[in-house]
């Protein structure tokens, strides 16, 4: 059940003050939020009141606004006050965004859902015209019609929240329109090599402090070659990607998907594409919009399936089953990313393989850009055969440039290394190498179905090398882990054992036929 209330309020003119009068001056917004005419140059303000209370409140309230011809800016603005839980999140909070006169509906990829913009919680206003837009936001007409402030109420709580959305139409020409450039999809003269990449990043197109310029230049100084734009919920950022970016770093467009049940990226999308997040697992529709990803040529990555807070955990599908990945790092290691790497483990002795992949998820220069990253193998730089990389599990993740690493698996003159499969029967025994640079002070372990199949101990300068001979019999996989000896463990509840701090991850090699056929 509902418990929200919804009210606009307008300046008493004389027009009006008779079917006001014995009134207060509120009505509901079952009628349209309509403004009053207006010369070029002049504006007309317009403010909704209202409130969310109770836990059934649904996630998507739409306010109309009729927003007739002649307007040539529009501004939005919005205050109430967030409950701070003191848990590490607040409560009562309201995102906001709005839609065009397409409408509404949840997108169904034919481009008639009129999604112009979306900020969450990260700001109290944005404004929007022809020729530019408040970041999250789509410059482009502003079409007369019924537009909709989009409002999304979350983790409300007893006894809510008020709040008031004050709308401002600015009337006249605007004589010039935004013109796109987004980043290209290449890097030229390029060819086949191992690529360093962190493709879960935030600038001030949602919640990050970082721009643009800043974030690709902290890349180049983590040694990165590729990064992923994905700003929640909008694809504002990768309609400007190329006014920023050096000419040889990768950017790969994409969104962070940011639904009430958890989060996934879509990567490698079209310049300009968006992703609808409105539906929960209840509704039946991740598939629907992942397929659409892959469609465009693009991947689907469930982003810190284990995160703490309302929203942020996982909770569709625990296998993955509609996810071409899954980010089982994010950040500086901690608890909930130990968590992910046994839950993971577990389904890989159970015959279910997701490919993993890195990310440090750094909105501000305290989170560090390339912590960890992702070092795919790809037949140039470019999106589509780094998406084809990490499709195909071709990487590893690393906590920094600095360390380096190859896990191989040989049988006669047939080698395999992370994501591919050797093809080895059950009689045979398999020549497996891990090598280690850049990594001092760390235990370096070779892992499969039944535990640690070969170890050692990284030298002064960070080297180690570990060369075992493993029956196909007993390990279908083989993966590599490099980890901290010195500092604090992770403690794992889950296992109820110590985890060390990962430095380094491998994908698996599988010794005998891969699992996906």
């Amino acid at each position: 059940m509902c418990t929200c209330e919804h009210h606009s309020r307008r300046p008493v003119t004389a027009s009006r003050r008779a079917l006001l009068a014995g009134s207060t001056g509120l009505v509901t917004t079952a009628a349209v939020l309509r403004f009053d005419p207006a010369a070029a140059g002049e504006s007309r303000t317009e403010t909704y009141i209202g409130s969310f209370s109770g836990v059934a409140t649904p996630d998507w309230h739409y306010l109309p606004v009729e927003v007739p011809p002649g307007v040539r800016e529009i501004e939005v603005s919005y205050s109430y006050e967030k409950t701070d839980t003191g848990l590490g999140f607040s409560a009562n909070v309201i995102d906001i965004g709005i839609f065009d006169p397409r409408g509404t509906d949840l997108d169904d990829g034919n481009g008639a859902t009129g999604l112009r913009g979306w900020s969450g919680g990260a700001r109290d206003s944005f404004r929007i015209s022809a020729r530019r837009a408040t970041p999250g936001y789509l410059a482009g007409p502003i079409t007369a019609g019924t537009w909709h402030v989009a409002l999304g109420p979350f983790a409300v709580v007893p006894p809510g929240v008020d709040y008031e959305v004050r709308v401002t139409l600015h009337f006249g020409r605007e004589r010039r329109r935004f013109r796109p450039q987004p980043a290209p999809r290449r890097v030229p003269g390029t060819g086949p090599g191992w690529y360093r990449g962190d493709c879960h990043l935030h600038t001030v197109h949602s919640d990050g402090r970082h721009t643009q310029a800043s974030l690709a230049a902290l890349a180049r100084e983590a040694g990165l070659d590729f990064i992923g734009s994905t700003e929640h919920n909008t694809s504002s950022a990768q309609l400007t990607w190329g006014r920023h970016a050096p000419d040889d770093l990768l950017v790969v467009n994409g969104e962070e998907v940011t639904t009430r049940a958890g989060h996934w990226l879509a990567l490698g999308l079209p310049a300009g594409t968006w992703i609808d997040w409105r539906y929960r697992p209840e509704d039946d529709a991740l598939a629907t919009f992942t397929e659409r990803v892959r469609g465009v040529g693009g991947l689907a990555v469930t982003a810190h399936p284990f995160a703490p807070g309302p929203g942020s955990t996982w909770g569709f599908d625990p296998t993955y089953a509609a996810m071409d990945l899954v980010e089982i790092w994010n950040g500086p290691w901690t608890l909930d990313d130990q968590v992910a790497v046994e839950a993971w483990h577990a389904m890989l002795v159970a015959g279910t393989y997701v490919p993993v992949m890195g990310s440090s998820d750094s909105h501000t220069e305290g989170q560090v850009v390339g912590l960890p990253q992702t070092v795919v193998r790809a037949g140039t730089l470019s999106t589509p055969a780094v998406v084809q990389g990490l499709r195909g599990g071709h990487s590893w993740i690393a906590e920094s440039s600095a360390v380096d690493l190859s896990l191989t698996a040989s049988l006669g003159d047939r080698t395999a290394t992370c994501g591919e499969a050797l093809g080895a029967s059950a009689t045979d025994l398999v020549d497996v190498r891990l090598t280690v640079a850049g990594a001092p002070g760390c235990l370096a372990q070779l892992r499969g179905p039944v535990g640690v199949v070969g170890g050692a101990v990284t030298d002064d300068e960070g080297g180690a090398e570990v060369a075992v001979r493993v029956p196909a019999v007993l390990a279908s996989f083989v993966r590599a882990e490099v980890r901290r000896l010195d500092g604090a463990p992770v403690l794992d509840p889950l296992a109820g054992v110590p985890g060390l701090a990962m430095v380094a991850l491998t994908n698996p090699v599988f010794l005998g036929e891969h699992p996906r056929g």
